[in-house]
């Protein structure tokens, strides 16, 4: 994948360079497919994930992740180590296969439990309080997680796999950071999207900037941070950073219509993300360096600027309350 780079710690087994390469043949012995699937099942029952719930969909081979935070309706910082969690998880399946056996997943699906929200980005609280305890060490490890979550999802985990996002509430901050990272967006249409960093003195430091100047150029991406702004689903369509539109509660059929639609040509749309990928070179440590400057700036956020942090939070919580007796009725 020419310049797609990574730390040697985080490079995918040597096989799985073999699959990627499409020199694993696409003839399978009988019953190669259901071994895979079985050990896939049993590997994430007995994981136990506190705030993701997986499954697999054997008809459109593909794997569907969906986040529940149980705490801000954020990426925590469990919740980013279980998505890596997962990632790896799959890596070490792929790479367990036998010359000529297929793996049963071509497509990851990540969506979110929580009605009207997919994530509303960082953990402010989990900042402000490395922030006031001047614990760089503790924000770096998080900025570095959520790169990782990122990074991989905009490869296909070194896979022979197409990631897919499923956005079916709001998405802001590192939502949409993360949500720009899939290969392939699918977005309900009272979907809101943005990126209020600058409301707090912040932007938004983990992909946001090169997931938007590849997709877009650097001066829309330059403005759609400076503004805070907050967009529909239909602008970010017309944009093109949206490439599904679905009706409000047809999201999940989206993701099934279009990977019905695409699954004989999966292998030439894998091609082409790698092409992109090729063309235009996203590797970890460009990531990594741009989160690095985030944690550098976050450090330096003055006592009025965490107030704000902190309101927004509060903000966050109150409406969480409100949806989740709701989700439980």
């Amino acid at each position: 994948m020419g310049r797609i780079l990574e730390p040697a710690e985080n490079r995918a087994p040597t096989q799985l360079d073999f699959w990627s390469t499409g020199g694993v043949s696409q003839s399978s012995a009988a019953g190669s497919g259901q071994h895979f699937a079985t050990g896939f099942e049993r590997r994430f029952a007995a994981a136990c994930y506190q705030e993701l719930d997986l499954s697999l969909d054997p008809t459109n081979e593909a794997v569907w992740c969906f986040m529940r935070p149980k705490g801000p309706p954020s990426f925590t910082a469990t919740l980013l180590a279980e998505l890596i969690s997962v990632r790896r998880t799959v890596q070490r399946m792929f790479a367990g296969l036998s010359p000529g056996e297929t793996a049963p997943i071509r497509y990851f699906v990540a969506g979110s439990r929580m009605p009207g929200i997919y994530n509303l980005g960082g953990d402010l609280g989990y900042f402000v309080n490395s922030i006031r305890a001047r614990d760089r060490d503790a924000l770096t490890r998080y900025a570095h997680d959520c790169v990782d979550v990122g990074y991989h999802m905009a490869v296909g985990f070194h896979l022979p796999m197409i990631t897919l996002c499923l956005v079916q509430g709001d998405a802001l901050g590192g939502g949409l950071e993360g949500a720009l990272s899939f290969n392939v967006l699918v977005a309900e249409k009272s979907a809101k999207f943005g990126l209020p960093e600058i409301l707090f003195n912040l932007f938004p430091g983990m992909g946001a900037f090169s997931f938007l100047s590849r997709r877009l150029d650097a001066v829309r991406a330059e403005h759609m941070i400076l503004s805070g702004r907050l967009y529909s689903a239909a602008e970010l369509h017309e944009m093109g950073l949206i490439d599904v539109l679905a009706e409000d509660g047809q999201g999940e059929q989206a993701v099934r219509d279009y990977i019905a639609r695409n699954r004989r040509h999966q292998a030439v749309y894998r091609r082409i993300r790698d092409v992109h990928l090729r063309v235009n070179p996203l590797s970890f440590e460009e990531l990594r360096d741009v989160a690095n400057i985030w944690v550098d700036h976050a450090m330096r956020l003055e006592e009025s600027d965490l107030r704000r942090m902190e309101r927004l939070m509060n903000a966050q919580m109150r409406r969480l309350r409100e949806i989740r007796p709701a989700a439980a009725r």
